[in-house]
């Protein structure tokens, strides 16, 4: 097993990969949600990210579905302790923004889904720039103070307004996002890479990055109009923003490393992620307990500089 990593300066301390919630009550039913949170706290990981948001998009869902069924599973597996819990705030229209009144309103309504009294990370999940930064700091501070929170991160925020944040905690002694949660993979690395990327590791800032596997083009699933016809409407859209010259070329670069590591395309997508300087955790997810344990693997994949460097330059822009 992969050595511990901390979240930011926090003290949470997590192992390289995080498991993304946002499957619970969408692509997962309860019962599998349980199957697939025990398999991956059993085999030792322990970041598990959701959001007041999810799922809201299905249709019938409100929002709030994810936290409930984690907080049914935390009653039933008695396993709260074993998991760092991360959740989050702002999007969900429900509870939408940043403002002190919606923040002290939402985290009761999670705590309260989650079936607990503290959320490890609770993480801006969009920025707010209607809310001044110190006002939305302080609010957070407040839920630290009061014990319902131990540490804040922020998700979907420009290295700019990330960079007045953390400006703002220092000035004001406020507590300071401790993590950021951005799109990132081996496809979509210039909105990370071209400003957030600098900030985070000047600031020794965990990042807890989302859409790992590119909305599973980087499994090597779709790679023709075809193989989009045999899937969901979702590999049309895959196949329209991936299925390129660039695309093909990294689907490539994952074949041929996977040859020489025994392992699939997925795993070595993840391992790039893990290997890469300044990644805390990538979020992956999953819809069956078979597909959990095949993308946990990724973290046995120890890929060597000269494997990192042929994935970069066939993912250059």
């Amino acid at each position: 097993m992969t050595a511990p990593r901390e979240l930011g300066r926090s003290g949470l301390k997590v192992l390289p990969i995080a498991f993304g919630g946002n499957v619970f009550g969408w692509g997962a039913d309860e019962k599998t949600s349980f199957a697939l949170l025990d398999a991956f706290v059993d085999a030792g990981y322990n970041l598990v990210d959701t959001a007041d948001a999810y799922s809201a998009w299905v249709p019938g869902n409100q929002g709030g579905e994810s936290e409930t069924i984690l907080g049914r599973w935390f009653q039933r597996s008695g396993k709260r302790d074993k998991v760092v819990l991360a959740t989050k705030v702002a999007k969900w229209a429900e509870r939408p923004g940043l403002s002190a009144d919606n923040i002290a309103a939402a985290v009761d309504d999670s705590l309260r889904r989650l079936q607990t009294d503290v959320i490890d990370l609770y993480q801006a999940h969009e920025d707010d720039e209607s809310t001044p930064l110190e006002t939305t700091l302080a609010a957070f501070g407040r839920l630290i103070e009061q014990g319902k929170v131990r540490a804040i991160g922020a998700s979907n925020y420009s290295a700019e307004r990330l960079r007045d944040a953390l400006k703002v905690s220092a000035d004001y002694t406020l507590p300071r996002y401790e993590t950021l949660q951005p799109e990132y993979n081996l496809y979509d690395r210039a909105g990370y890479e071209a400003g957030l990327e600098a900030v985070a590791r000047e600031n020794e800032l965990g990042v807890i990055s989302y859409y790992s596997l590119a909305s599973g083009f980087l499994s090597g699933k779709y790679r023709s109009a075809d193989d989009a016809a045999k899937s969901s409407s979702r590999g049309s859209s895959v196949v329209a923003k991936y299925v390129n010259p660039r695309g093909l070329r990294i689907l490539q670069a994952l074949d041929d490393t996977a040859s020489t590591h025994n392992a699939t395309a997925a795993q070595v997508a993840i391992a790039w992620l893990i290997a890469r300087p300044g990644i805390t955790a990538p979020i992956v997810s999953a819809t069956r307990v078979e597909q959990l344990h095949d993308v946990l693997a990724a973290a046995q994949v120890n890929l060597s500089p000269a494997d990192i460097a042929l994935l970069d330059a066939a993912s250059a822009e």
